[in-house]
């Protein structure tokens, strides 16, 4: 479609979601000045929230992860900043949305918004596994739509879905889509409803020279953007409490593991595998709250390194765990994937083989509900002794041991605060 085309705006265009002034005149796609919202010494910048307040009245709140939030608006409306957007203003809470993957899809779902979700990249691959373990808590993807078209991205299925918010950083979709520019951008946020969304996955990534948020402080926002900040403040105190049960329980560091990160998706039969240090960002957020030995940080310059068996051998985790393997595979193509590390000569010598140290690790896209989870596995992964044994999927209905109450965080899901 041409990007120039205005056939459909006017009879989607959203009268009470739109972006702020600041954005559609501020270079959208360049990002590489900063926000487009004011940022303090600390490097985060502001959010700004709240029904019912004047101009000139503010408030703050302190994220767990080191988020501000400003509360400043006039009469009903209201608005939020996210780099690289800037300002975007809202005239009621947005009911329908989109989002690209679970980061933001998983953060809609835990302030309640799951029945207004209309497209992911690849509903198909999104697992449930985590919702399950929830009581009372029915998540589905079976009527979320595809926003992929043969592998790219589909400006016409935005049209279709017509969705109040997009939680996706922009930015992301020009570096998967070559046709996509700051025209097209514009045009949807405009004629459809606006992005609001930062890469918050992995720091370091060439094309994100602007600020990065944690997932609590990314989270902070889009939970004011729906109008949802008590929601937000119980889960912001149940991570707490999370983390400080972690600290109290985590053995000293001298005791700890020595932990490998390789992908699933490594090619298993030749013996390439792609292999990871403990990053910064919202993709090993849970390991790094564990206070992980990754086994490969000093082995690797950069986001990854590819291994072969004889490298993984000369490094020799204590334990491996593969990155991806709750989303990617199944539980019997995973167990298909670690038989051929067995039976492999060299790999058979892994210690993480010989002493059945092979786990399926977390998606790198990852929202409160899902980071609850997959730290709790891999609590249980690394240190058995303090968290409890890690046994496969069904570890996560046992009652011992738990780091959050599954009860809790279902009844901030559904509303009962």
């Amino acid at each position: 479609m041409n990007p120039e085309s205005t056939e459909h705006e006017g009879s989607t265009r959203r009268e009470y979601v739109k972006y702020g002034g600041a954005v559609v005149g501020g270079g959208l796609l360049a990002g590489c000045t900063g926000s487009s919202g004011s940022s303090g010494a600390n490097g985060t910048t502001n959010s700004s929230s709240r029904n019912g307040t004047t101009g000139n009245e503010t408030t703050s709140s302190t994220g767990s992860e080191g988020g501000n939030t400003t509360a400043g608006s006039t009469g009903n409306s209201y608005s939020v900043t996210m780099a690289p957007m800037g300002t975007v203003e809202f005239d009621e809470p947005p009911e329908s949305w989109v989002s690209y993957l679970s980061t933001y899809g998983d953060m809609g779902i835990a302030l309640g918004k799951a029945d207004g979700l209309r497209g992911l990249w690849d509903p198909g691959g999104m697992t449930t596994v985590f919702y399950d373990a929830l009581p009372d808590v029915d998540v589905s993807f079976e009527n979320v739509s595809p926003i992929s078209g043969g592998g790219e991205f589909d400006k016409e299925i935005f049209y279709e879905l017509d969705a109040d918010v997009h939680l996706l950083d922009p930015n992301w979709i020009g570096v998967l889509a070559d046709d996509w520019g700051e025209d097209d951008i514009e045009e949807i946020a405009t004629g459809v409803g606006p992005f609001l969304g930062n890469y918050i996955r992995r720091r370091g990534d060439d094309w994100h020279d602007y600020q990065y948020y944690s997932l609590y402080e990314a989270f902070e926002i889009v939970a004011d953007a729906f109008d949802e900040r008590e929601r937000y403040e119980a889960f912001a105190s149940i991570h707490n409490d999370m983390l400080a049960t972690i600290e109290e329980t985590l053995p000293p560091s001298t005791d700890r593991p020595t932990v490998g990160l390789v992908s699933v998706n490594s090619d298993f039969e030749n013996g390439v595998f792609y292999v990871y240090p403990v990053q910064e960002g919202n993709n090993h957020k849970q390991y790094r709250d564990l206070g992980m030995r990754g086994a490969f940080d000093d082995h690797i310059e950069g986001g990854y390194g590819e291994f072969d068996y004889e490298q993984l051998l000369e490094v020799d985790p204590d334990a491996i765990v593969f990155q991806y393997g709750f989303s990617h595979v199944s539980a019997a193509e995973f167990d298909s994937r670690l038989e051929t590390m067995r039976e492999n000569p060299v790999g058979s010598q892994l210690s993480a083989v010989q002493n059945d140290r092979l786990y399926r690790g977390g998606s790198s896209y990852q929202g409160p509900v899902v980071n609850f989870f997959q730290t709790e596995a891999a609590a249980r992964q690394f240190y058995p002794d303090a968290f409890g044994e890690w046994d496969g999927m069904a570890t996560l209905h046992k009652e011992s041991l738990r780091l959050f109450e599954r009860q809790r965080v279902a009844d901030v899901i559904n509303g009962n605060l």
